[in-house]
């Protein structure tokens, strides 16, 4: 059975984590792992649901965080196990996210009387289907073990912050015509030249810019595929637009498909995904706090991640772990190992400031 040694130095402990194998829906040892590791620590109250892990500290504190972390990854690619090159640490898993879990173990080990009560998870099966995801599943079935002022995502941001993220909705506009044989092509309709009406549409498109705790986010409208055709000598009777709308994290899942379905008004759509944005939420004291110990600029997050599962519990979250996202899923996946030390020791001074504990 594979064992964590979670006195070790936080690189070492992502190289460990890295080199037990968790591609998902086979995070079994490594959430037995983990598991061990956190019960071995007296001030933390651990729960297990399936393979995923909730610690939490029961410190009386003004404020809880949450700081989350996914244990699985894609699958191998030749890229195992964990190799150290100079500054770099190879591997799979190392940029998503086995460096961010490691420094959440790392603080679980020893950050044992935090100025904030803490709440890490650590959770299975995120790189597919949502349907699998630990941290959804959590947050439908006990979404107490989540209530929280403020969350931390550690998906990999460069260890700079990245706030919230963007909602994303996917649907089919869907045009309606006649077959008829080629050469009569005036005994039919043709759906796909009904279409142009939809593509005109999407070119005059004006993206929506809106300003949420001081971060510009940018929406986007746009065709990602479109389908239709019957054969060669056929008027085609049905075309299909499908189109991804990146919508920012003030506008609802509801306000986002109203748009959509107003924007394409005439025409069939059928919304086949959707998703919600997520509050920064920079306003909060906690995130306040966190920003001001990290530093340098903050961006909004273009795109989803798993920040979104925290607003609809109402906690607004970040992004924030060492790592490239331009690594993440590729052969050569790899973390710089200052950044995985400097996320360890920005959360540490977060957690341990020289400022007076919040009370109760």
């Amino acid at each position: 059975m594979a064992s964590l040694d979670l006195s070790t130095d936080v690189v070492t402990l992502t190289e460990q984590l890295v080199n037990i194998p968790s591609v998902s829906h086979q995070e079994a040892e490594i959430a037995d792992a983990v598991e061990v590791a956190l019960r071995a620590l007296p001030h933390l109250t651990v729960e297990r649901r399936g393979h995923t892990l909730v610690a939490r500290t029961q410190l009386g504190r003004a404020e809880r965080v949450v700081i989350a972390g996914h244990l699985d990854t894609v699958p191998v690619n030749d890229n195992m196990p964990a190799r150290r090159d100079g500054e770099i640490l190879h591997g799979l898993g190392t940029c998503d996210m086995k460096g961010g879990d490691a420094v959440i173990l790392k603080l679980a080990a020893t950050v044992t009387e935090p100025n904030r009560d803490l709440t890490l998870v650590l959770y299975d099966a995120e790189e597919v289907a949502s349907i699998h995801n630990g941290l959804r599943k959590l947050a439908e079935s006990e979404p107490e073990l989540l209530a929280a002022d403020f969350a931390i995502l550690m998906e990999p941001s460069n260890a700079g912050v990245e706030a919230g993220c963007q909602g994303t909705l996917r649907a089919e506009v869907r045009t309606r015509g006649e077959r008829a044989h080629s050469a009569r092509s005036w005994r039919g309709v043709n759906a796909i030249h009904g279409a142009g009406e939809v593509l005109d549409r999407l070119r005059a498109y004006e993206a929506r810019r809106p300003v949420i705790d001081g971060l510009e986010y940018h929406e986007g409208l746009n065709a990602v595929a479109i389908s239709g055709g019957v054969a060669g000598n056929v008027i085609p009777d049905e075309c299909v637009v499908t189109v991804n709308f990146r919508f920012a994290p003030d506008r609802s899942e509801q306000e986002a498909e109203a748009y959509v379905r107003d924007f394409f008004s005439g025409f069939e759509v059928e919304v086949t995904d959707l998703a919600p944005g997520a509050l920064p939420g920079l306003d909060r004291p906690a995130a306040r706090a966190f920003v001001a110990a990290v530093g340098g600029e903050v961006n909004p997050k273009f795109g989803w991640t798993d920040v979104a599962r925290f607003t609809t519990l109402g906690v607004p979250a970040v992004n924030y772990g060492p790592g490239d996202p331009m690594y993440a899923h590729k052969q050569d996946e790899h973390v710089r190992i200052e950044e995985i030390v400097s996320c360890e020791a920005t959360l540490r001074a977060w957690l341990t400031d020289a400022g007076e504990v919040a009370p109760a």
